[in-house]
């Protein structure tokens, strides 16, 4: 057959043929290089489904590459087994259950635990902050030491709201306790600022000084506004006062006198060996010496009655020596009642007359006979 006797159409026929031919070939030729069992796979695929058991060595691809010697990774229906990871990030919330064993440096955003537990220094750059809500308060909250015999704590309490310590505060011999920016109390001194207080005991006090008024033991008073002291008398009549079973005695200074005795009707004595000397009494009456053989001595001059005596004893008014009364006129008296002894000194001398009258008998005003007749 000549080649001018094919037509174009069969041509194409035969070309289509032979491509499906080579098609076919190449397709089982394909089969015939993959193991059995694994028809219907391209070169570059696996399926898991072939896999069973066994070991796969220095396995690869684009997201793991297995370089270890011995089994590392342990794959389990509820969990993962592996000894150490070495990850530069974890995505996603971690739950760890049991013990967690950081050999670096924890950098966390915010830790939300019940309990810490550390034996190292802890730095910071900002407060320590206890956090609180309406329905978690902060009080008991605060730093607590336990496990050696009570619970040592530092923690805020309520009702006033403060900081309460189950143990003493012991501060450096060179500091003190500050209110305000100003110190209140050091190991040796109180405040200046301190006003008030409710000290009910203290040891030695020196150069002690007071403001106001002053209560010792409901015995001595002082009165800061009236500038009056009282002991044993809450309200004293003078500057100085000293009161007991109803008695007063005062001190109180004035403009051109001292006020000293007593302010009530109680008699004043003064004394010497517990042996009453002189006693004021309330009825107007004055009684030197005492009952005992005592020698009183009045040194200058004395006045009775005389507000300038000008010799050793002046008196105003008629005196009795050994119960005769002395005294001195014109004349022998015509009233009053005399007594025998009596004596009545001229106080109108003149020459054959008499020095004075004597009494012979008693009465009002009794019998007088004159005597001490003077020359002419």
């Amino acid at each position: 057959m000549e080649h001018s006797d094919i037509q174009h159409n069969d041509l194409l026929v035969i070309k289509n043929g032979l491509n499906q031919l080579n098609q076919v070939i190449e397709t089982i030729a394909q089969r015939e290089a993959v193991a059995p069992g694994v028809e219907g796979m391209a070169n570059d695929s696996i399926t898991g489904d072939l896999v069973h058991g066994g070991t796969i060595s220095a396995f690869k691809s684009v997201g793991i590459y297995d370089q270890a010697s011995s089994t590392t990774l342990l794959i389990k229906d509820d969990k993962i087994v592996v000894d150490n990871i070495d990850a530069v990030e974890l995505l996603g919330d971690i739950k760890v259950e049991k013990n967690l064993n950081v050999g670096g440096t924890i950098k966390a955003q915010r830790i939300d635990a019940v309990e810490i537990n550390a034996e190292v220094r802890h730095e910071r750059t900002s407060p320590l902050e206890f956090k609180c809500s309406e329905s978690d308060t902060p009080y008991g909250k605060g730093l607590m030491w336990t496990g050696f015999g009570h619970t040592r704590q530092l923690v805020m309490q309520a009702n006033p709201d403060r900081i309460w310590s189950s143990e003493s505060f012991d501060l450096h011999t060179d500091q003190h306790y500050m209110i305000a920016n100003t110190s209140v109390l050091s190991s040796d001194t109180l405040g200046s600022g301190v006003m008030h207080s409710s000290l009910t005991s203290v040891g030695t006090l020196r150069n002690l000084k007071t403001e106001g008024n002053m209560n010792i033991d409901q015995f001595i008073f002082y009165d800061g506004d009236g500038m009056r002291l009282g002991v044993g008398i809450d309200a004293p009549n003078g500057q100085l006062s000293v009161a007991s079973n109803e008695a007063e005695y005062i001190i109180d200074p004035g403009f051109d006198s001292i006020k000293a005795g007593t302010y009530t009707t109680h008699d004043l004595e003064l004394i010497t060996d517990d042996i009453t000397r002189i006693k004021l009494k309330s009825t107007n009456k004055i009684e030197v010496g005492s009952d005992t053989d005592t020698v009183t001595t009045f040194k200058g001059k004395v006045g009775i009655g005389i507000n300038n005596p000008d010799t050793s004893l002046s008196v105003a008014s008629p005196i009795k020596v050994q119960g005769k009364k002395i005294e001195f006129g014109e004349r022998i008296p015509d009233n009053g009642i005399y007594n025998r002894g009596d004596l009545i000194f001229n106080t109108q001398p003149s020459p054959t007359g008499y020095v004075g009258w004597v009494c012979i008998r008693e009465g009002t005003p009794g019998e007088w006979k004159p005597f001490g007749a003077i020359g002419a």
